[in-house]
């Protein structure tokens, strides 16, 4: 206690300095904006004569302090706009707003694009996050966008999970306003999913990088991304209604901007959509979502930030009957389920974020976070089926033509689950950086405290033609069993620094990042340290090109489902997985037909070691707890974008890769006869064993290889009234590796079907700057309004995200695809103001 009362006081006094200090200058704030009333971002902001200066962010929005009592002149510049220059004399009991309006440049030279080289230099990609609504998808996440990007994949338009570049959905990092956010653990399939935690209302910019990242970003081996909220320089809102669910989220700031707010309410429901699986029944799935983001400028120099959310989950789901056609023209099988029981799932979760960020100079920047995140979640079913797998007639011109000719097996399975699970992670972060015009320092530590507490009870049972699978002629057994009571309390403790340095060789640009991490964990005593580096080159050539090279070590230490097996043991032995980084890419900036093109391209190797390999059934993944594996991934990423029809921004990414692990301890026996025959399944008492080897599988695929990924982003309007607008998706995945449930991993060799969607959208600008409605109350209130149609796969294809399994009467076994949702119609209504 005495420790921690000296501690409050010192930084107490420490705030207290200070802000006394702060009191020496005066401030200046403002919103620079152009003749449209758009925020302008990147505008140079300097005081003539002396040394003080800054840039406005995203919104416009700026804050400088200033000496008092003079006579100053403060220079506002823009690539683009002409330079404008005002004269203040401020006090230091008041600070001044400032706005003003800067004009476009008479002399703007048409080849000039208005680029922020910070992020081009590196292996992140700046998104548009505006496109969140123009894009037709049945989540309505801001991962919709990601999932378009190279090298990411996703299989199931019902989960706003990805992957990327032959990694798991565990291994992306997602950050909002530098606080790392995390999602469910026990959810199994994307009907249970709902919202994911960014709320596309409150975004205010997005970055993305698909492996390579700096040392500031955390520990996993995968990919990046970080989200910003919006701090609003003035009143404003949004509202949509589709038949999906609705938003609402309200923003403002106050007179002297000194606070601002941004709130978000969303509701979700995938009912519509789940109406269009095979499995009838009453879907009820319940989304909602509240988040808040709040800053308060306690001096010119010290900002004080909350951020706030809680979800709500609920899934409720009363099966009623299956019935699936699958197979071949030459073998056409049909499954029948009766189901009885029901399945409730409940996922609660809360986050809170407080962060204090001062800025004594221009050049430092002192942060320290704190953050607490928490996850209630309940997993309860009893579900009991009554199959039938039966033969179709398959000949053409029959009578009979698709209907049952033949029972191949009949049984029925039963599923239970008490699943409850409790997650409370809680960390303090410091946080710095310092920037001059050539140099970048930036440093962080973090202590991080995980309480997990689970009660698991789930298994399955297969009672198949009177006998249960497995079969024992001494007890009934389980098809699969797993239980466990976990109790964990550990703490984890990370740290970063990282240095960029710009320079210029024989007019060649070269910027340089370099970065060193360490972490360590209680649970099992493991120390780690990494390195990062990347470079950046940029030529003085006619051509507008960069190139980027990039290594690292990336380390990611287990969390709650990596350390418990199958049978719910815990292996306290378990270390982290390691992806060494080597990426090699170019960045050409280009036009065509008089438009801005971007075409990007990465080749990539990455070297795995000490995997934990697992399995994947929908988006639940099943880890085997125990480092046995290693392995690599490989692939080029291709993207261009740009203004295919003019005005309008479009993109196409494609993604080529191979990923594959080697179990250092599986294998199997090939048995042979006497007559060197291979025996394949089981002997007879004619057919005796005379040999057999032992075999090794070698590499073999991950669940997540997948050769090639395309997607497709098109917008187009109509040229003489372009109110009228266009928006289209085509996403391709070719097949994924797949095998018998709780096989052995080398057993999957069978091939999924290609992932194969098409989104379109057809929407209608009624108010904007150029359109008004009839009606005043609505002109004069709202800034936009527009209606879209969207036709969710449009192609209707039956894409596959998971199989079951059945057996028939002579023991063979069926892989029964599970399919995702099919055409379904969805209007949108968008409104701002």
């Amino acid at each position: 206690m005495i420790v921690k009362k000296k501690l409050s006081l010192l930084i107490l006094f420490i705030l207290c300095s200070l802000i006394s200090k702060s009191q020496n200058k005066g401030t200046i704030y403002g919103t620079m904006t152009d003749e449209k009333g758009n925020p302008i971002e990147l505008v140079n902001i300097a005081v003539m004569g002396y040394p003080i200066g800054t840039i406005t962010n995203r919104e416009g929005n700026y804050r400088i302090k200033v000496p008092v009592n003079k006579d100053i002149q403060i220079v506002y510049s823009c690539i683009g706009y002409e330079t404008k220059t005002l004269h203040f004399n401020i006090d230091t009991s008041i600070a001044v707003e400032a706005n003003s309006i800067l004009k476009r440049s008479l002399n703007t030279i048409n080849e000039v694009n208005i680029i922020d080289d910070r992020e081009r230099k590196t292996n992140l990609t700046r998104i548009n996050p505006k496109v969140a609504n123009l894009l037709p998808d049945a989540s309505g996440n801001i991962e919709a966008i990601i999932k378009t990007m190279p090298g990411v994949s996703s299989n199931n338009e019902l989960s706003s999970q990805y992957s990327v570049r032959g990694g798991n959905y565990d291994e992306n990092l997602v950050y909002v306003n530098d606080i790392e956010i995390y999602r469910p653990f026990l959810i199994r399939s994307g009907q249970q999913e709902g919202l994911s935690f960014i709320n596309p209302d409150m975004v205010a910019s997005i970055l993305f990088s698909a492996g390579g990242f700096q040392s500031k970003y955390g520990d996993k081996m995968s990919s990046v991304l970080d989200i910003k909220y919006k701090k609003p320089y003035q009143f404003g809102g949004s509202a949509s209604l589709s038949l999906l669910g609705g938003s609402l989220h309200l923003e403002g700031s106050s007179k002297n901007r000194r606070f601002t707010h941004i709130t978000g309410f969303r509701y979700k429901t995938s009912q519509y959509m789940l109406n269009t699986l095979d499995t009838k029944g009453e879907y009820q799935p319940a989304f909602t979502d509240f988040q808040t983001f709040l800053t308060y400028h306690l001096t010119d120099n010290l900002e004080i930030n909350f951020l706030g959310n809680f979800a709500q989950n609920k899934y409720t789901f009363i099966p009623e009957s299956r019935n699936t056609s699958f197979g071949t023209i030459s073998e056409a099988l049909q499954l029948y389920v009766a189901f009885d029981g029901s399945e409730l799932d409940r996922f609660a979760t809360s986050m809170s974020a407080v962060s204090l960020s001062y800025k004594p100079t221009n050049k430092l920047e002192l942060k320290l976070i704190s953050s607490v995140f928490r996850t209630a979640e309940e997993e309860t079913f009893d579900i009991k089926g009554r199959y039938a797998l039966n033969e179709l007639d398959k000949n053409i011109g029959s009578d009979n033509l698709g209907d049952s000719v033949a029972n191949y097996g009949i049984g029925t399975f039963i599923r239970h689950a008490r699943n409850f699970l409790d997650v409370v992670v809680s960390n303090t972060e410091h946080k710095g950086s310092y920037k001059t015009k050539n140099n970048a320092l930036l440093w962080g530590i973090k202590a991080q405290n995980e309480f997990v507490k689970d009660k698991i009870s789930e298994w399955r049972m297969i009672d198949s033609a009177g006998y249960s699978l497995p079969y024992s002629d001494t007890s009934v057994d389980m098809q699969s069993r797993l239980a466990s009571h976990i109790l964990l309390n550990t703490f984890r403790f990370s740290s970063y620094l990282q240095e960029t340095y710009s320079f210029n060789i024989n007019n060649l640009d070269i910027d340089f990042t370099g970065g060193l991490r360490f972490g360590y964990w209680n649970f099992n005593n493991e120390l780690l340290f990494s390195e990062r580096f990347s470079v950046a080159l940029n030529p003085n050539w006619k051509t507008d090109i960069l190139f980027k090279l990039s290594y690292g070590t990336y380390y990611q230490p287990p969390f709650y489902k990596e350390l418990r097996d199958e049978q719910g043991i815990l292996n306290h032995q378990i270390k982290s997985q390691k992806s060494t980084h080597y990426v090699i890419g170019s960045d050409l900036n280009f036009r065509a037909w008089n438009r801005r093109f971007k075409f990007i391209s990465e080749i990539y190797y990455k070297k795995l070691e000490n995997l934990i390999p697992y399995n994947i059934d929908n988006v639940k993944i099943k880890y085997s707890a125990k480092n046995n594996a290693h392995g690599f991934a490989k692939g080029i990423d291709l993207k261009v974008n740009g203004e295919f029809v003019k005005g309008v921004d479009s993109w196409a990414s494609l993604s080529i890769m191979n990923t594959e692990e080697d179990l250092i301890d599986d294998y199997y026996y090939e048995y042979y006869n006497s007559d060197n025959e291979r025996i394949n399944f089981g002997y007879t008492e004619n057919d005796k064993i005379v040999d057999s080897i032992r075999i090794e599988p070698g590499f073999i695929p991950r669940p997540s290889d997948q050769l090639i990924n395309f997607a497709l982003f098109f917008q187009d309007y109509l040229p003489r009234n372009p109110s009228f607008k266009m928006h289209l998706t085509i996403m391709f995945g070719s097949s994924l590796k797949f095998g018998p449930p709780d096989g052995e991993r080398y057993q999957a060799i069978n091939k999924m079907p290609p992932y194969r969607r098409v989104d379109i959208g057809f929407s209608k600008i009624l108010i904007d700057e150029n359109n008004s409605l009839k009606n005043d109350f609505l002109n004069k209130n709202v800034k936009n309004l527009w209606v879209s149609v969207e036709i969710l796969n449009l192609l209707a294809v039956n894409n596959t995200i998971s199989y079951e399994w059945i057996t028939d009467i002579r023991n063979r076994q069926y892989a029964v695809p599970n399919f995702l949702t099919s055409r379904r119609l969805n209007i949108k209504i968008i409104s701002k103001f």
